[in-house]
């Protein structure tokens, strides 16, 4: 760094907490971890570790990914369980 210049600000880090907090209302055993990883991102910025913030922000989005998708697919799957068992119900004719 040369004298008489500002230090360039740190860079900020998305720790992805929204994403978690999304992740945990449809399948939260994977939105924990990503849970627990956003929370580590602002203190590692803090510390002046960068590349561990955006590594616990890499993971956070992991997680948060894998509660999401499997989430999603487990309400298709009972979506169309209940869907499926109401027609056939209904087709079955018991009066």
């Amino acid at each position: 760094m040369q004298p008489g210049y500002p230090s360039q600000p740190p860079q900020q880090v998305d720790n992805n907490m929204t994403m978690s907090i999304v992740a945990i209302f449809l399948f939260w055993p994977l939105a924990i971890p990503a849970i627990i990883n956003a929370s580590k991102v602002n203190p590692l910025l803090q510390q002046g570790d960068h590349a561990g913030a955006q590594a616990a922000a890499a993971e956070s989005k992991k997680w948060s990914k894998w509660a999401i998708i499997v989430g999603v697919a487990w309400l298709v799957i009972v979506l169309l369980c209940c869907l499926g068992g109401g027609v056939l119900g209904s087709l079955s004719g018991t009066n």
